[in-house]
């Protein structure tokens, strides 16, 4: 397939991407949507437009309150739902946790957070999505995902030791392997899917990362001040593939793709140590993203 390309770039802000773009009647959903480039997302979308629901496990005003790591509260989010939705931001996330922990189910926090929730929050919306004719689900993954494949032998670390970066690096790619799935189980519903990496930008989803893990990204000082590199990006900058995902015409009828942090999609390489851009051959397995989907559909339908 031919890589897509668009005219923006690395530094194109989400309201340039959306420029001129009507939203008027679009109904969105931003998962946590009140900070960071969740919170910009909402504000560009908004601002084109549309009506945006934020939902995010410490709801204000006009948020839903949801729990990405527990199912009965995504549940209980899509059970109230009513209506078509255009568009899901997968958008949510936690990184590197410095000690394994478990949802409820189980499932070591990362991937129940970044992954399982979000499988289940869609799928529980599928029907929703459908009567919208010509929905979209973005899924908000992270250049980490070329670090690690899904390990369906042992996802949840009860074996192998715990690594915050691997057991992220899992997450991410399960998330494009998401969009993947969805490509090729909804396209007839009219359903598109894509995934992106945002690029390194600073907000909360740092917020575990230790002073040496800060220096090590260029990100602190031996001070301890915060700095940014010239490889870093606003928050503004940040949220812009999001919202090229979300709602650009440009993206019209695209699924199943995954985009860079400079709003172009990126090329499949080999995952693996090596590798530092792109997104990597085993997060758009075509098998990989059924297993992860009945693997996903078994754990969301247990009680």
């Amino acid at each position: 397939m031919t890589r897509i390309t668009t005219p923006f770039d690395a530094r194109t802000t989400a309201a340039e991407v959306l420029a001129g773009v009507d939203l008027t009647g679009r109904r969105i959903i931003v998962t946590g949507g009140a900070s960071g480039i969740g919170l910009e997302t909402v504000r560009a979308l908004r601002d084109a437009g549309a009506e945006v629901t934020v939902a995010t496990r410490n709801p204000g005003d006009g948020r839903q309150p949801l729990d990405l790591s527990d199912l009965d509260s995504v549940r209980a989010f899509t059970a109230g739902w009513t209506g078509p939705v255009h568009a899901i931001v997968a958008n949510a996330g936690i990184m590197a946790l410095p000690t394994r922990q478990v949802a409820a189910n189980g499932w070591e926090l990362q991937l129940a957070t970044n992954f399982l929730g979000h499988f289940a929050l869609v799928t529980g919306l599928h029907e929703n999505l459908r009567r919208a004719a010509g929905a979209r689900v973005v899924m908000v993954s992270s250049g980490a995902q070329l670090g690690a494949p899904f390990d369906f032998d042992d996802p949840h670390f009860e074996r192998r030791p715990y690594d915050p970066w691997v057991a992220y690096a899992q997450s991410k790619t399960a998330d494009v392997l998401l969009a993947v799935g969805i490509a090729r189980r909804w396209a007839a519903d009219g359903i598109t899917a894509n995934a992106l990496e945002p690029g390194y930008i600073h907000t909360n989803l740092q917020r575990h990362l230790d002073a040496d893990a800060m220096r090590a990204l260029g990100a602190m000082d031996d001070e301890g001040n915060l700095l940014t590199p010239d490889y870093y990006k606003s928050p503004e900058q940040g949220a812009a593939t999001s919202v090229l995902l979300a709602a650009s015409p440009l993206l019209d009828g695209v699924t199943g793709r995954y985009f860079s942090s400079d709003n172009q999609e990126a090329e499949r390489v080999p995952g693996g140590a090596g590798a530092t851009a792109g997104v990597a051959d085993w997060s758009m397995d075509p098998v990989a993203a059924d297993r992860l989907w009945d693997h996903a559909l078994a754990a969301t339908a247990a009680r």
